[in-house]
């Protein structure tokens, strides 16, 4: 039997990412498990972090850039006691103070300060621009950075376990919801300092990216997991189809992604050519669908449908 391999159109590839590989790493990986190298994310996780990573495969990587992904779930644990120089685990250490004395009483009123419509400084290793450069490049290459408060939205940001003794330190699992743009190792690092003790993540775990969960992901590395840095990584027998069979197809992406006006045939071939059809009344970009099919993203105005996005151009 032939290997399944990806679908013409392509598609969307939820990934639940390991603790250790980059982004760019998960992306070189589902490359050689389908075996096409137009593969593309959106929404970069740290080395550290593990969760959902939303993949875009052959034609769908046309769609990053439209879906709207502007809320994200994740899960971590906070270390109270001492701040690094990552705001993470894999940082070096740097000042703190005794833990022991923070009550959950205080913690929770801390958590609360930083929740809602928010004006955030990035951590210092995000990939944030300055001068062209990123600025964890800069950082790891000992420079130094300072980076402006940028506007967040942080819509739940709340404690789900009691505080665990580490000698000094104390940990705690939170639960944060928030909007794009938003560093939850900064998060940590201001309950830190607010609560005057210092603070660090020890585990980062992305559940939600807009409508996509990590219950639907899949493991593109199998049970050996990844290979270390710098050796081989074979692709087992069967990863291809594995994976290819957890693709999403394009016209289930939008459904999901965005509001959904179905046509009639004269609408399809209007909108295949590119030309406006009358106005639906729907608000923002939307997907037009024919038989289940993606055939346009549509933006509404004057009375008229505009395509931002032919999918399924004519001829």
């Amino acid at each position: 039997m032939s290997p399944v391999g990806p679908p013409a159109d392509g598609g969307i590839l939820l990934v639940d990412k390991p603790s250790g590989p980059t982004s760019h790493d998960v992306v070189g990986r589902v490359r050689r498990v389908l075996g096409t190298r137009r593969v593309g994310h959106a929404g970069t996780l740290d080395p550290m972090a593990t969760g959902l990573l939303v993949v875009a495969v052959d034609r769908a990587t046309r769609l990053l850039g439209q879906l709207a992904l502007t809320t994200k779930s994740y899960t971590a644990t906070v270390r109270l006691g001492r701040a690094t120089t990552t705001d993470d685990a894999e940082g070096e250490p740097l000042d703190g103070a005794d833990a022991s004395g923070i009550t959950e009483q205080d913690l929770d009123l801390a958590l609360a300060r930083w929740t809602g419509d928010i004006e955030q400084v990035p951590s210092a290793v995000s990939a944030v621009k300055v001068d062209g450069r990123r600025a964890y490049d800069i950082v790891r290459t000992g420079g130094a950075v300072e980076l402006a408060a940028r506007p967040v939205t942080v819509s739940r940001f709340e404690r789900t376990s009691a505080l665990r003794p580490a000698g000094e330190l104390r940990d705690v699992d939170v639960v944060v919801d928030c909007s794009t743009g938003t560093y939850v190792r900064a998060l940590a690092r201001d309950v830190g300092r607010a609560l005057g003790v210092g603070a660090h993540l020890t585990a980062l775990r992305r559940t939600r990216v807009g409508p996509f969960d990590v219950a639907d992901a899949v493991d593109v590395y199998g049970p050996a997991g990844p290979a270390p840095r710098g050796t081989p990584d074979p692709v087992p027998d069967g990863d291809r189809d594995r994976v290819a069979g957890r693709l999403l197809p394009v016209g289930d992406v939008a459904r999901l992604a965005f509001g959904v006006r179905e046509l009639d045939e004269r609408e399809a071939v209007e909108l295949s050519f590119g030309r406006p059809v009358a106005a639906a009344g729907i608000d923002g970009v939307h997907a037009a669908l024919r038989d289940g099919a993606l055939v346009a993203l549509l933006t509404e105005s004057g009375g008229r449908a505009r395509p931002t996005l032919v999918w399924s151009p004519a001829g």
